[in-house]
């Protein structure tokens, strides 16, 4: 047979298990331990020598079945769902840094991954540096002896900057670091980050892949391109693992003890919304696309960013990575933040809410709210009181710029 098409395969990925009673969707277990007819066999699965569950927080049925088909679509080497998308950033970077390591990043990320490596990872002895990934030598410059990886984002939220992630990968191969990305906004399907030099994809489930924003979720992928000795971390367990050392670090030590586990109901819930992801991130994005050019032609607004416009000094990188619709969020500015906040009070069918990749459209003033514990600060992070950042829905377009032009 042919190699199977992206949605073929996602919606054809098999159990590892047959279902007793032949369900088309796999059921959930929601359950914490699992029973073993012997003594030898709940020996084994805690060695590792037997594959089989022993305990919820380390593994789940319905949560391998997610697990599964996420791998199935992005044709990686392993793949582990966490309780959210930070717990995918977090236990990521604790698996491969010790305290004395830093990581190389940019300044222009979601607001909660800042303050992950300001405030929580820092008392760890686990630090950044921000380079500026417009001026690529400004990575290179900062790498040294104990930097363990590169991370960035690629569309940053919500700058919308986007990089040369061929080059990032590039200077990483060259230094032996591992290419970090969250690639929530830019979701299989849409992009293949292995295809880019991407070694690890974090990406927050709670948005496209959960449809609609129903449950919390992140998931860790290992796109099989990174050799696990070169790091110093990752390299006992490679030692005994091979190519699964980066995964075997985590379900066995570090995300077995944090606890950060995805729930059976949330698997459950988020891999029926694979099964329509394209649909949606295509409408979705297609969405964005016209209102972005809609946004353009309106005179009260002083500025609109969407990479996917021509205007934008990331468009042609952009459409090289990403094609013509590179994901649903866009931000545009108003003289103040007062307007703004006139603005987004006569909104009738865009929602007021923080969210991203929902069904719905969703509107946010990020200085005042996701950003808002920056106070002087916020300036260095390129966040101005003057933007709104809106996540484009499913809904009729039409619908969407009437609601705007009402609302102005």
């Amino acid at each position: 047979m042919k190699k199977l098409g992206f949605n073929t395969k996602l919606l054809h990925t098999p159990y590892l298990k047959n279902d007793v009673h032949g369900a088309l969707q796999v059921p959930i277990y929601a359950n914490s331990a699992y029973g073993f007819e012997n003594s030898e066999d709940i020996s084994g699965a805690f060695k590792g020598t037997k594959l089989a569950h022993a305990y919820s927080r380390s593994s789940n049925p319905t949560v391998e079945y997610f697990e599964q088909r996420i791998k199935a679509i992005t044709d990686s080497n392993a793949v582990l769902a966490c309780a959210s998308g930070m717990s995918a950033i977090t236990n990521t970077i604790m698996a491969l840094c010790n305290s004395g390591d830093n990581l190389i990043s940019t300044r222009k990320l979601f607001g909660n991954t800042i303050t992950l490596f300001e405030s929580t990872l820092k008392p760890f002895g686990i630090t950044a540096k921000y380079a500026d990934f417009s001026d690529l030598s400004s990575i290179e410059k900062l790498i040294d002896s104990n930097t363990r990886l590169i991370f960035l984002e690629t569309i940053s939220n919500p700058h919308l900057e986007v990089v040369d992630l061929k080059a990032v990968s590039a200077i990483a191969k060259k230094h032996k670091l591992v290419v970090v990305s969250d690639t929530t906004l830019t979701p299989p399907g849409m992009f293949d980050a292995k295809n880019f030099g991407i070694d690890v994809s974090v990406m927050s489930s709670t948005k496209f892949i959960s449809c609609g924003g129903s449950t919390l979720g992140g998931v860790i992928v290992d796109n099989g391109t990174y050799d696990w000795k070169n790091n110093p971390v990752t390299k006992p367990w490679t030692d005994k693992f091979g190519k699964f050392g980066f995964i075997s670090k985590l379900r066995k030590e570090l995300f077995r003890n944090t606890g950060g586990c995805l729930s059976p109901f949330n698997a459950y819930l988020q891999a029926v919304g694979l099964e329509t992801m394209t649909l949606r991130v295509e409408r979705a994005s297609q969405n964005a696309y016209e209102l972005s050019k809609f946004l353009e032609t309106l005179k009260s607004i002083k500025s609109v960013h969407y990479p996917g416009l021509e205007s934008s000094p990331y468009y042609a990188i952009s459409k090289l990575q990403f094609g013509k619709y590179p994901s649903a969020l866009l931000t545009f500015d108003f003289g103040s933040e007062e307007e703004c906040f006139k603005f987004m009070d006569k909104l009738q069918i865009i929602r007021r809410a923080t969210n991203l990749s929902d069904n719905k459209s969703l509107i946010i003033h990020p200085a005042s709210t996701i950003y808002s514990e920056f106070g002087d600060k916020i300036n260095e992070l390129d966040i101005r009181d003057t933007m709104i950042r809106l996540s484009v829905g499913i809904e009729d377009v039409e619908d969407l710029m009437e609601d705007i032009q009402s609302a102005l």
